[in-house]
């Protein structure tokens, strides 16, 4: 059986941690874990998703909440209650709802006082990940028999009915995922007919019947001439020379947002290089397999811009494909020629040298898996043997994670982000009595996982932001600042040190938060909104000249409501606790995001979300934002429009459910079938309620909490239900946990807030 491991760190000697692998959480197979019982479970448990993938997409992430719930023995104690028709609700029902769901989500944090889970969803991840072993020779060793296995599981579950795969679980098919998925079965063993229910010749016919593989997206072309499957020529120019581009020209690396940044730098070693994996059998294979013309008569050069209509989200301007084929046409011939191709040699030096910073400022973690696996490669082209591979090959575990539907790659882990926003949710409930030793974890982790440092010797010439003060999305190891972590890192901190150390243990000293205020204010920008990573400011018309035809705005860093919403919540409590400290600094940062939102509002009421699915997500977070600068339903008209937004839209049952069609199309789009999501009834009720509608009509909140109430589960857990995270527009990313949190927090904000018998 599979068994989940907390902040393990191993005997691998080229693993380091800079807090002792606190917030780590990898997957070890051992055959001789867990009783026959425990095994069936496990079973039953894939057999059921099997059976339900269509109706139910993302995974319940039951494994580990399987072993940890064993390893506790927890059992629910607190006796369910359900609300029936026409029944009031009152305080002890909402109470024991509470304390039911509290209970339950106590009983899943680690040793280490993190809430572990997936962090995944998207279907272009994981092949990549086993095409580089393949090409450097390390699949077997590094993914034995049992993992080939949960992998391939994994890709049968999520392909869709029509044969192909979509570029997130409940996405219609595209090229991208489908040549890709197609690709890791065959190297995982399958044969061209192979596969559970004919997996391959599906997913084959798929994609010729949609013009083979030469109609991949960018990306995809460029894993494909990797592989020995497309050629160079017929990829967009990604020249190394740009990391030697001044920094007042446009296209300078330095103005690129930094996940785009850090996809191209590995990217353009590896094309700078005109890497080519070496041809075995099973790639000449794939030459016919995938393309409907041989191999040897295709025109790359006529292909280069060529993208199947279903992967075509961000359609390209004629002048962008100019742009890269001039750069192509009146470069490549130089450069790749004495005496320009010393400054080849010289590009190719330098970009490896950005790589190598990012890989060991990341503990070889990297910002993301995309990332991950392009510095993994580019390593291992450089110096098969060397050290800098090897150390990446030692974090591999930290990105596995595997549910009963597979095993699946993580965009990294959200470790940080859960538990900050599960600790609020906890600390809303007021329990302290039956919650104290949850709590005391929780904070010692939020303690060990704040970065202490700046990124080391000159960063801001490798493109760096402060780090100091900051918490990552996922561990402290990764490094990577984020502006909403931040914030409701800091936020809970802030809550505890109110609270008796005692209970929840001595508070974090005041210099660390004062650092962490330190990065939140760097991060506003001019027009009052907050960035996540690092600064905005770029020209808004370079987002013109993103290559990707998957996804939008990823060229340039933009300002999101989400991360706005979460710092003003933080700043206001900083406040109000340490009024000595920048405090008119922090004031006017309040005011200016308080603008931001009254002007990027939509006309409807509503926000556009980034970061979930979609208006109901943002709403929330501008209601909760707004309500902790003081305003409310009535001085403030972005407070009534939202609110009116948010109300027209309750469905029947009380609830809400919002699809992730939303994001793509930038307008509301309801579940089909009119069917509602708790977890974004949960948002919405929080939303009203930070509008103040409890004091207006109370019938609304009291309708959306019989259906949270009704819909908990004989053990204080909720069902899973559709993905509710998203990113890049198109991208949809599944949080488990979100299941638990957020109906949580919302019987918790219910019960406190609005008045009941």
């Amino acid at each position: 059986m599979w068994k989940l491991k907390i902040a393990d760190g191993g005997n691998n000697p080229y693993i380091y941690s800079t807090n002792n692998f606190v917030g780590r959480q990898i997957w070890e197979f051992d055959p001789d874990y867990g009783i026959p019982e425990e095994r069936a479970e496990v079973k039953a448990a894939r057999e059921n998703y099997w059976k339900n993938r269509f109706q139910v997409r993302p995974s319940s992430d039951l494994l580990w909440r399987m072993q940890f719930l064993k390893e506790k023995r927890f059992k629910q104690t607190i006796r369910q209650v359900k609300v029936e028709n026409e029944e009031e609700i009152t305080y002890e029902t909402a109470t024991t709802a509470m304390r039911r769901a509290a209970h339950f989500f106590s009983a899943l944090q680690a040793s280490d006082g993190h809430w572990p889970a997936e962090n995944a969803g998207p279907l272009f991840l994981l092949p990549p990940l086993v095409m580089c072993l393949y090409i450097t020779g390390h699949l077997e060793t590094v993914f034995p028999e049992e993992y080939s296995k949960e992998m391939l599981r994994f890709i049968y579950c999520h392909q869709n009915e029509d044969g192909g795969w979509g570029l997130h679980v409940e996405a219609h098919s595209n090229m991208h995922c489908t040549v890709l998925n197609y690709i890791c079965m065959r190297i995982l063993g399958e044969g061209p007919d192979g596969g559970k229910d004919n997996a391959c010749s599906r997913g084959r016919k798929w994609i010729l019947d949609h013009g083979g593989a030469v109609s991949i997206p960018t990306w995809g072309k460029a894993w494909l001439s990797i592989l020995g499957l497309f050629d160079w020529t017929g990829c967009k120019s990604m020249p190394p020379e740009f990391w030697l581009l001044p920094s007042f020209l446009p296209l300078q690396p330095a103005k690129m947002w930094c996940y785009f940044r850090l996809v191209y730098m590995p990217m353009s070693y590896l094309y700078g290089k005109r890497f080519v994996a070496p041809i075995t059998p099973l790639i000449l294979q794939l030459r016919e397999e995938l393309h409907t013309q041989p191999y040897n008569e295709i025109n790359w050069k006529k292909v280069r811009h060529l993208c199947a209509k279903e992967d075509l989200y961000f359609p390209h301007l004629l002048i962008q494909d100019l742009v890269w084929d001039s750069i192509y046409i009146f470069t490549e011939p130089f450069l790749t020629r004495w005496p320009f191709n010393k400054l080849r040699k010289k590009a190719l030096e330098i970009t490896m040298k950005h790589i190598h910073y990012e890989d060991e400022n990341s503990r070889y973690i990297d910002i993301a898996c995309v990332e991950k696996v392009l510095c993994m490669l580019a390593c291992w082209v450089e110096d098969p043997y060397g050290d800098y591979f090897k150390k990446h090959l030692a974090r591999l575990p930290d990105y596995i994670w595997i549910g009963e539907d597979g095993i699946k790659m993580q965009t990294f882990g959200s470790q940080l982000w859960d538990t900050s926003l599960g600790l609020e949710a906890l600390l809303a409930c007021k329990l302290t009595d039956e919650i104290g030793p949850t709590l005391m974890k929780g904070h010692d982790y939020l303690n060990k996982s704040q970065v202490r440092d700046n990124p080391p010797g000159d960063f801001r010439s490798m493109y760096r932001h402060i780090w100091k003060g900051s918490w990552t999305f996922s561990d402290q190891d990764q490094g990577w600042q984020v502006s909403d972590c931040t914030a409701e890192g800091l936020k809970c901190c802030l809550l505890l040190s109110v609270m008796p150390p005692e209970i929840v243990g001595g508070k974090i000293e005041p210099e660390r938060l004062y650092d962490a205020i330190n990065v939140l204010l760097s991060l506003q920008s001019k027009n009052g909104g907050i960035s996540a990573w690092e600064p905005a400011g770029t020209s808004k018309w370079l987002e013109l000249l993103n290559p990707s035809e998957l996804f939008e705005d990823v060229f340039i860093e933009q300002q999101y409501v989400e991360c706005t919403a979460s710092a003003i919540d933080a700043l206001v409590l900083f406040k109000k606790l340490h009024p000595g400290h920048r405090k008119q600094e922090i004031e006017n940062f309040i005011r200016k995001a308080v603008q931001y939102f009254e002007d990027i509002q939509r006309p409807d009421g509503s926000w556009y979300g980034n970061w979930g699915i979609c208006f109901t997500y943002a709403t929330w977070f501008a209601l909760r934002g707004l309500a902790a600068a003081g305003k409310t339903y009535h001085n403030c008209l972005a407070v009534r429009k939202a609110a009116n937004f948010l109300l027209k839209l309750q469905l029947d049952d009380g609830g809400w459910g919002e699809s992730y069609l939303s994001c793509l199309a930038k307008k509301f789009t309801p579940l089909e079938g009119n069917r509602s999501n708790l977890v974004q009834t949960a948002w919405t009720l929080m939303g009203l309620i930070h509008s103040g509608l409890a004091e207006r009509d109370p019938t609304p909140l009291h309708r959306a909490a019989k259906l949270l109430i009704n819909s908990q589960k004989e053990d204080g857990d909720f069902p899973q239900q559709e993905i509710a995270g998203a990113s890049l527009r198109t991208c949809m990313i599944h949080y488990p946990n979100y299941r638990n949190i957020y109906p949580l927090w919302a019987l918790a904000e219910y019960r406190q807030r609005v008045p009941l018998p």
